[in-house]
C-alpha cells in the first residue's frame, strides 16, 4: 500500500526519505483532495490484467510506453534525474504505473508544502494537470514504469513558476472547491 508524508526541509540526497520528525503521515483521502488518484494493481500480470485494461478504457488512456530509469538503461541518466527532480507541472494529467523498483513522487499541498509519495511495484498514480510536482528514484536507484496518456504523449514540463497556464488556474480552482 502506498505511503505518503510531509517532507523535511533538508537539502541532503534527494533519494533519502526526508520524513519530518515526528513523521506527519498523509492519507489517501488527503491526496485525493489534491486531485491525486492512487490505485493498486497486479504488476506481475500487467500485460493481461483486466483491471488495467478497464482503467485504460474508462479513462481513455490510448497510448502507453515503458521506461526504465537506471544508470545502465537510460541515456543521459544523470541529466534526466536532475530534470525529473525540477519542480514543474504539465498541461495534461501524469499517469505512472510502477512495474518494478521504486521511487518518490513529490507534490505540493494547498499550503505549498511538499508531500512525498513512496511508489513501488504495483502502484499507479495519476497527478492532475496543473499540480506542481517532481520525481526521484529512492535509494534503490531503479524503477521500471508504464507511462499512460490520453491521445498522443506530450512530454513538456513547465518549471515553476508556471501559474499563468489554464491548467494551473483550473487546478487552483479544484483546490479552492475542495476547501
Amino acid at each position: 500500500m502506498v505511503e505518503a508524508w510531509y517532507m523535511d526541509e533538508s537539502q541532503e540526497d534527494q533519494r533519502a526519505p526526508h520524513r519530518q520528525q515526528p513523521n506527519r503521515a498523509v492519507s489517501l483521502e488527503q491526496l485525493r483532495r489534491l486531485g491525486v488518484v492512487y490505485r493498486r494493481l497486479d504488476a506481475d500480470n500487467y500485460e493481461t490484467d483486466p483491471c488495467l485494461k478497464e482503467i485504460r478504457r474508462a479513462e481513455n488512456y490510448s497510448w502507453m510506453d515503458i521506461v526504465t530509469i537506471h544508470k545502465d538503461k537510460l541515456p543521459n541518466y544523470e541529466e534526466k534525474i536532475k530534470t525529473f527532480y525540477e519542480e514543474h507541472l504539465h498541461l495534461d494529467d501524469e499517469i505512472r504505473y510502477i512495474l518494478e523498483g521504486s521511487g518518490y513522487f513529490d507534490v505540493r499541498d494547498k499550503d505549498d508544502k511538499w508531500i512525498r509519495i513512496s511508489m513501488e511495484k504495483g502502484d499507479m498514480i495519476t497527478l492532475p494537470a496543473g499540480i506542481y510536482h517532481r520525481f526521484t528514484l529512492d535509494e534503490n536507484n531503479y524503477v521500471k514504469a508504464m507511462r499512460l496518456f490520453v491521445g498522443e504523449p506530450v512530454w513538456t514540463a513547465y518549471n515553476r513558476p508556471a501559474d499563468d497556464f489554464p491548467a494551473r488556474k483550473q487546478y487552483m480552482k479544484l483546490l479552492a472547491d475542495e476547501a
